[in-house]
């Protein structure tokens, strides 16, 4: 009796499954989804080349510090890295003397308590110091940001698919809306304030175009700081603050792999040699 039971509600769920499914295809043939702006002329990311990519993938040091110093000069005035301390520096190459240095000359102080009176306070950022907000919080973010919250870059390239390439896209992908998006979406015109670019997800974003020219930062180590440059450095800086121990992860993989494969081999001979008078004898 009980399985006659719950075969029928088995059957019951099954039956109405199926007649959900019918009229959902019946639905989706009779009234298909509407084409949106977004669907038409979101562009996926630009193809490009960075050096940790694939399992024996390593980072570029001296980019990485290139792109340090294009977050430094341009986008640290509104972005923020809550996760990374200065201390850290020191995996791209830098000495305990120059992240020393790098902190104290920071635009932005840190926020402090004065233990003498306990009132707000702040001072040099040191080492051991996260890099602080360039912002008190996120009603004076919105404020100087038209009222958009500029997010944590942390780890932005783990928050987006494609992330390295996507941060590269987005800086370099910023242009006028086409004609054609305006002749086929007569109501999608970027609105006042925002800015058209094709690779962010709703194809208007508050940022105003931060790599406007060749130059804009001057490289220590001679390298021709074009957009196209400036733009694969920070993303490969943003990339290290949100996979630092990417170069472990790779070696760590590799050794795996290797000893899987001699494990495998092992076994196998093992086997062959374990049962070989077995299967002789058979």
């Amino acid at each position: 009796m009980v399985r006659i039971g719950a075969f029928l509600v088995g059957l019951f769920f099954s039956g109405w499954l199926l007649i959900s499914f019918l009229f959902g295809a019946a639905a989706f043939v009779s009234d298909p989804p509407q084409a949106t702006v977004e669907h038409e002329f979101h562009r996926d990311p630009k193809h490009v080349s960075f050096s940790f990519e694939g399992p024996f993938g390593k980072y570029d040091r001296r980019q990485l510090q290139r792109g340090f110093q294009v977050f430094k000069e341009v986008c640290s005035a509104c972005h923020s890295l809550k996760f990374v301390a200065f201390r850290d520096l020191q995996q791209l190459g830098y000495s305990e003397a120059e992240v020393k240095a790098i902190a104290k000359q920071w635009a932005i102080k840190t926020p402090d308590v004065d233990p003498k009176t306990g009132e707000a306070s702040t001072r040099d950022p040191v080492p051991a110091d996260h890099f602080p907000k360039p912002f008190a919080n996120n009603v004076a973010a919105a404020a100087a940001n038209n009222n958009a919250i500029p997010p944590d870059l942390s780890l932005m390239t783990k928050a987006r698919h494609h992330g390295s390439a996507y941060v590269y896209s987005l800086l370099t992908g910023f242009q006028p809306q086409p004609a054609e998006l305006l002749k086929e979406f007569p109501d999608a015109k970027t609105p006042e304030g925002l800015h058209y670019n094709p690779y962010f997800a709703n194809l208007n974003l508050a940022m105003a175009p931060p790599l406007t020219a060749d130059g804009q930062v001057t490289y220590g180590d001679g390298t021709k700081p074009t957009v196209d440059q400036m733009a694969q450095d920070v993303a490969a800086f943003l990339t290290w603050t949100a996979e630092p121990k990417l170069e472990n992860r790779h070696r760590a993989g590799v050794a795996t792999v290797l000893f899987l494969l001699i494990a495998t081999a092992l076994a196998y001979m093992a086997y062959q040699n374990i049962w070989a008078e077995k299967k002789k004898a058979v």
